[in-house]
């Protein structure tokens, strides 16, 4: 008698479960699975629900988070409207490109780009931007996919713990691949709506590179009454602001990139939702965790940490997005309507499109630098004092960029950067004054102990020239030297 037919219905559905849950390969038998009937369940039902547990099974890496998916689906939203660039369309922009890049050198130091700027259809700038969205997004993919896996555990009965041993790596799969479809859906999304490299205010393109998408630009300017060519000098201006900006400050890219990376790894899943949500999932029909992937109903309240996290990364592109505007600004001064194309573009970015807000539920984070306007304020500010190079120059290094404090208070920043112009030292503050205090501090430390460790009696211990003696001589201290003294 063969082996499968000393077995009941209820042992082959066990042995079915732990050769799919354990990543076995020819997991699901034709002949075992008509001979579940015996427990009252439809062979047919049960084969496509485990064929797509096996399909999304496979799909994914042993480890991690699979970001093929998200780049199909991205793609596909992108391209759903075909490719949308004419030939015109190109040397227009190129034309604009041309002249932005003659008027942004007036207005600001910082060289030009190596690299001449391009147009991009929607599928190219999810190519070229997708792998700074998944270095973002991973952090937070992480962790939703191991708490599910961590959740979808505890809610097996104990007496099916040994049938499920390997459903925690099909449950991290399936937690990874939809949160990686998700993200796919968002940046598809994003790509419909930006006009231009720099537009989401991340370094989300390649350095030293800009571009403009023309499929958006046409819908951008609809309805504005503003003609084309207008709109065109100034968005090219604005993108080669931004372009040139984190070409020239290198350190500034990682610098941003590392902030968000900081505030995602602070995010925790909110367990007692993950729980209730384990508790009727049913990985045949998704549908449920892809909701609460989108809707943020995952992520908990921002902790403390993450709120100051946040506050330094809204300030940080509050200073990026101020000197771009401030520079734009000047370099467009030609345009008669420039003044009406500078308030859309900061409505636009102080409000955010639908796909923004859908990044923002999905990784808790908003791109939205709130305190734009003041920043720019203190840019200008900076500008009328000490002149376009030396505002430039903040951006050399990171220890000279402006805080927080600076653009509450420009006047102090504005007072620094006179004083360094006229080669005076810049006034003293706290800080000063406490790290000269803890710098004397520790050299009277090593002083002392240099003269504990002299030989002879402890302490201190007068000099010959202090207890009024004469320096002693070859002989005993005090007696005249041996023979004649030299004339």
């Amino acid at each position: 008698m063969a082996d499968g037919e000393d077995r009941s219905p209820e042992d082959e559905f066990q042995e079915l479960l732990r050769r799919l849950l354990g990543g076995q390969p020819g997991a699901i038998d034709p002949e075992q699975l008509s001979r579940l009937s015996g427990m009252g369940i439809d062979p047919a039902m049960m084969s496509a629900m485990m064929q797509q547990m096996q399909s999304a099974f496979s799909q994914a890496p042993a480890e991690g988070i699979s970001w093929d998916i998200a780049k199909r689906q991205a793609l596909h939203i992108a391209n759903q409207e075909g490719l949308g660039i004419s030939s015109g369309e190109r040397t227009d922009l190129g034309e604009a490109f041309a002249l932005a890049n003659l008027w942004l050198s007036e207005a600001t130091t910082i060289s030009e780009l190596t690299q001449a700027p391009r147009t991009l259809t929607r599928g190219g700038w999810v190519e070229a931007t997708l792998p700074v969205w998944q270095e973002l997004a991973e952090p937070v993919a992480l962790s939703i996919a191991d708490a599910l896996t961590a959740a979808l555990n505890e809610q097996v009965p104990e007496e099916m713990r040994a049938v499920v041993q390997g459903a925690g790596r099909l449950m991290r799969t399936v937690g990874g691949s939809l949160f990686a479809a998700q993200l796919g859906a968002v940046v598809g999304r994003l790509s419909t709506e930006v006009v231009s490299g720099g537009d989401v205010g991340l370094p989300v393109m390649p350095a030293g590179e800009a571009a403009i998408l023309p499929q958006n630009f046409a819908d951008f300017g609809r309805d504005l009454g503003i003609a084309d060519d207008q709109l065109a000098l100034y968005l090219a201006t604005r993108e080669l602001a931004h372009a040139r900006l984190f070409r020239h400050a290198r350190w500034l890219r990682l610098h941003v990139i590392s902030q968000v990376t900081e505030f995602a790894r602070g995010i925790h899943v909110d367990t007692s939702a993950l729980e209730d949500l384990a508790s009727r999932f049913d990985p045949s029909q998704p549908e449920e965790l892809r909701q609460a992937l989108e809707s943020g109903a995952l992520l908990p309240q921002r902790s403390e940490a993450q709120t100051a996290a946040l506050a330094r990364l809204e300030n940080l592109l509050a200073l990026i997005e101020g000197w771009v505007d401030v520079v734009t600004d000047a370099a467009t001064a030609r345009l008669p309507e420039a003044d009406r194309i500078a308030e859309v573009v900061r409505r636009r970015r102080a409000v955010g499109g639908p796909a923004e807000q859908a990044l923002g539920s999905l990784v808790g984070l908003e791109l939205r630098p709130r305190r734009l306007r003041e920043a720019a304020a203190m840019w200008r500010a900076v500008t009328d004092a000490v002149g376009a190079a030396d505002r430039d120059g903040l951006w050399d290094y990171p220890d000279l960029m402006p805080t927080a404090e600076d653009i509450d208070d420009p006047a102090a920043l504005v007072a620094r950067l006179q004083a360094r112009a006229r080669g005076d030292e810049p006034q003293r503050d706290a800080m000063d004054d406490a790290l000269e205090a803890l710098l004397n501090q520790a050299a009277s430390e090593e002083a002392a102990a240099d003269r504990d460790e002299t030989p002879g009696a402890p302490g201190v211990e007068a000099t010959d020239a202090e207890a009024g003696d004469e320096p002693a001589t070859d002989g005993e201290a005090g007696d005249e030297p041996e023979g004649p003294r030299p004339v």
